[in-house]
């Protein structure tokens, strides 16, 4: 039998991704505090990728330990420009200055992922995306926000590629569903690996 497969989340973009799949599962936000962790972190001076996959499987750990036997994903992103690593915009001004300072420049999303069971990790990965987005002028950023609103609040980079958000690109590397906050391909090879799911 195999075990009960639950997303250590509520995003509602990693739900859509799983539920797309066919993916049978539930979903469970984990109950840690990510900038707390990532403080943590810190002393070791890591790299975006190694905060992402870091959060990922603190993330599948907590929820893996209220559910016994479960198989727990766990997946997290980071974005990062120049050293600088991004957080999801506290307000729309943050947003504003978070699209002045990616236009005209490449970024990379950090998408880690990791699978759990009983508090054991038994799979991590991290895949890694590039975006360039064009030159945006202060007054297209303001138009662009009000027309959007505060769905971008939801999102590490202040836009949603799935959305109008791919207006703001002019050249996009790598996998569309790291992009979104999840490596699906690697982690359904990994869960056909386990037998966690119908290979």
């Amino acid at each position: 039998m195999t075990p009960p497969l639950i997303l250590a989340s509520q995003s509602p973009f990693r739900r859509m991704l799983m539920e797309n799949a066919g993916l049978a599962f539930t979903a469970e936000a984990a109950n840690i505090d990510e900038r707390a962790a990532e403080a943590a972190l810190a002393a070791r001076n890591p790299t975006p990728q190694a905060i992402a996959e870091a959060l990922a499987v603190e993330k599948a750990r907590d929820v893996s330990g209220r559910n016994p036997g479960a198989l727990v994903i766990g997946s997290d992103q980071t974005l990062s420009l120049e050293g600088r690593v991004f957080h999801k915009p506290a307000d729309m001004g943050e947003a504003k200055s978070h699209l002045a300072a990616m236009s005209g420049r490449t970024h990379s999303l950090n998408c880690g992922v990791a699978l759990v069971q009983d508090g054991t990790v038994l799979w991590r990965h991290v895949s890694v995306a590039h975006l360039t987005m064009r030159p945006l002028s202060s007054d297209f950023i303001d138009r662009h926000l009000a027309r959007v609103g505060t769905r971008v609040l939801a999102s590490v980079g202040a836009y949603q590629l799935e959305g109008e958000g791919v207006q703001l690109f002019e050249r996009i590397e790598g996998d569309y569903f790291t992009i979104l906050g999840l490596p699906l391909l690697p982690l359904l090879a990994k869960l056909r690996d386990l037998d966690a799911i119908d290979a």
